[in-house]
């Protein structure tokens, strides 16, 4: 007897990342799978995929992050079953596809009697694809591959319209000069430093400090990998205006946008905030200043490179593992 190995792409999606796992698989030229998602009266989570996945490569989408009628936790345990009914299913392969990985920041014990949640989180599954983590050490939290995808080259596309001999990418801290470095090779741009200090035992609260490098008369692009509560970048664009800069820009993979981040950036020294769809923005967090770029295009390629069997990294010439 001889068996012939048809391999088969499922995608489906939780109910926190519906529009950009439509656009992942318009991109694909695949239908989304039907994930069947429910609750019982007492707001437990219930999943029957609605199709045969036996020996399927599944590709189960979703952002940890909060929507109508759902919180972050919520979207985290529904991912979490989804994985596990995709297992029973006998799904042959199973990727969890995360473009916004939750917890991620809590990646370290900063103090004693503390958990490293986002390894707890990395427990979900074998495989992922996540698009610029928080920290790049969480790929080790895992015991299977890790595809760390990057937003880079959409923004790179954007901010290259705006070009100038003038352009300046500004690191917010220490910890994103690697990224802004990048930023600037590929931009032909300068780099710039904002010195911070967060306030000790007070969450959010952040105090730009100084700017290293030359910014009075330039287009500054503020790069981080999120945007939260909007602290940090709006205490460096203040920093920045004071020190000279003609424009402030910031750019942003994550648009977490919590708290008082929306009146905080509309009333902040900051002419537009790009940022990506990884997270979806309400209708309520839609301003004027924010401009949402598509990362459906570069999931969409990563996915069909872990289907085929083929190298993710040379999506982004490498740049993905930096």
């Amino acid at each position: 007897m001889q068996l012939l190995n048809h391999k088969k792409l499922h995608v489906v999606a939780g109910r926190a990342t519906t529009q950009l796992a439509t656009d992942i698989c318009h991109e694909l030229g695949v239908s989304l799978g039907h994930a069947n998602i429910a609750e019982f009266a007492n707001g437990e989570i219930h999943v029957r995929y609605g199709e045969s996945i036996r020996g399927a490569d599944v590709f189960i989408i979703q952002s940890h992050t909060s929507w109508e009628g759902g919180s972050i936790n919520d979207a985290l345990m529904e991912h979490l079953i989804l994985v596990d009914a995709a297992k029973r299913a006998s799904a042959k392969r199973i990727t969890v596809v995360a473009p916004f990985y939750g917890y991620a920041r809590q990646d370290r014990k900063a103090s004693g009697r503390e958990p490293i949640t986002a390894r707890l989180v990395a427990d979900m599954a074998n495989r992922l694809v996540s698009v610029d983590l928080h920290s790049g050490q969480i790929q080790g939290f895992f015991d299977g591959p890790v595809d760390h995808l990057t937003a880079m080259p959409v923004l790179i596309d954007h901010l290259s319209e705006i070009g100038g001999e003038d352009l300046v990418i500004v690191s917010p801290d220490a910890g994103r000069v690697k990224v802004a470095e990048r930023y600037t090779s590929l931009l032909h741009a300068d780099l710039a430093i904002v010195h911070k200090r967060r306030a000790k035992d007070q969450r959010n609260m952040v105090e730009a400090k100084e700017i290293v490098g030359e910014v009075r008369g330039r287009t500054c692009v503020l790069i981080d990998d999120m945007i939260d509560t909007g602290g940090t970048i709006v205490a460096a664009a203040e920093l920045l205006i004071d020190q000279g800069a003609d424009r402030v820009i910031a750019a942003t993979t994550h648009g977490v946008f919590s708290g008082p981040a929306i009146d905080r950036l509309k009333n902040a020294a900051i002419e537009t905030v790009i940022c990506t769809d990884t997270l979806p923005l309400p209708s309520e967090k839609q301003i004027d200043k924010i401009k949402v770029l598509s990362v459906a295009p570069i999931i969409a390629r990563a996915i069909s490179a872990v289907f085929e069997d083929t190298s993710v990294s040379e999506i982004f010439g490498g740049n993905n593992l930096a």
